[in-house]
């Protein structure tokens, strides 16, 4: 008897749509049955093993803004389509898409049941968020790589639906944190010591627990006396002049802002809110000095308990922001803080 096909429902973003860019970035999920955009160089390689059926197409910042509707909305156009499987993206290093494309993978998996395969640069917010939930192959930073990136996204669509064994070796998808028992025939001391004597011999060996590796900093020395230094403050609670003029994502932040203090003594609500989508933001809107204390900061400056507040700030949105982002982020504002003469900075989250 001949095998039914896989049938598929891709998932993209409004850009990858054709709908348009950032103009575009609150448009509503909206099916269309077949193929759109990358999903027909995914049909190209698939052949006649599997079949698109139905693309999603939801705009990022509306998915991001708006995530559990967003998610209800997406799975209910999903399930209409009865999909044995679902492929979303890739979204490479776009954070937001592959916060949205993680979204997806969660609920596809909490509510149907099915697989679902992505594909994003290591550092997307989305990996750390959502890896349990999806299978996500590795991609470089680019969507230049599209072509290349559909190749390993079937060979492991295929491979799933024959119910193959998969892993991330043979693969190429990112570790997925799940760990299941497994019988071997050598008990845990003596892999561990096979484990060490190799390491101490130096030759290869693969870790059973892979431990995450963190950035380290090793702090300034304490200043002495901060009665007469400049201070800066920053925050990645996203405080921002009202209307937010830089439009800081409210997740996955691609950029930060620098804004004028001078002349404020206090944060009032009708110049000042909060661009942040990972918390409450009722607070923080109705007095942003909960989040960044310039009120308090001024009445210190001006009691000589400080000796100056810097004349700018610095915010951005630390919700789903990549490592990779925040470091870039650290770097610019320190060099400017440097040329400014700063002698320290306070760093406010939320």
């Amino acid at each position: 008897m001949e095998r039914r096909k896989l049938r598929i429902v891709h998932y993209i973003n409004q850009f990858f749509g054709g709908i348009g860019g950032e103009d575009k970035a609150g448009y509503l999920p909206e099916e269309r049955l077949g193929l759109v955009g990358p999903g027909q160089a995914i049909q190209a390689v698939l052949g006649d093993d599997g079949i698109i059926v139905a693309t999603i197409i939801c705009g990022d910042g509306f998915f991001n803004e708006n995530i559990e509707e967003a998610k209800s909305r997406v799975v209910a156009l999903i399930c209409k389509h009865e999909p044995d499987m679902v492929i979303a993206g890739p979204a490479f290093n776009a954070g937001r898409y592959g916060v949205a494309c993680g979204a997806v993978a969660e609920v596809v998996t909490e509510k149907l049941g099915i697989p679902v395969i992505t594909a994003m640069h290591p550092e997307n917010p989305g990996v750390e968020l959502y890896r349990r939930f999806a299978y996500i192959v590795e991609t470089g930073k680019s969507a230049a790589e599209m072509r290349k990136v559909v190749v390993p996204i079937v060979k492991l669509a295929k491979a799933i639906w024959g119910k193959e064994e998969v892993s991330p070796e043979t693969h190429g998808y990112l570790p997925r944190g799940i760990r299941r028992n497994h019988f071997h025939e050598h008990r845990g001391a003596k892999r561990a010591v096979d484990m060490l004597k190799a390491k101490l011999t130096a030759q290869s060996f693969n870790t059973e627990y892979a431990m995450p590796v963190f950035d380290r900093v090793v702090p300034n020395p304490p200043v002495k006396s901060v009665r007469n230094i400049k201070i800066a403050v920053l925050t990645s609670g996203g405080i921002v002049p009202k209307g937010n003029p830089d439009r800081i994502e409210s997740s996955s932040a691609s950029k930060f802002g620098k804004y004028s203090l001078v002349g404020v003594s206090d944060l009032t609500n009708d110049l000042f809110e909060t661009a942040h989508g990972g918390y409450d933001p009722v607070y923080a809107n109705a007095d942003p000095d909960r989040v960044l204390p310039v009120d308090v900061l001024r009445e210190m400056e001006q009691n000589g308990e400080i000796g100056e507040l810097h004349n700018y700030y610095y915010a951005t949105v630390g919700n789903g922001t990549s490592v990779n982002n925040a470091i870039n982020y650290a770097k610019s504002i320190a060099q400017e803080l440097k040329n400014d003469g700063i002698q320290a900075a306070i760093l406010t989250s939320t």
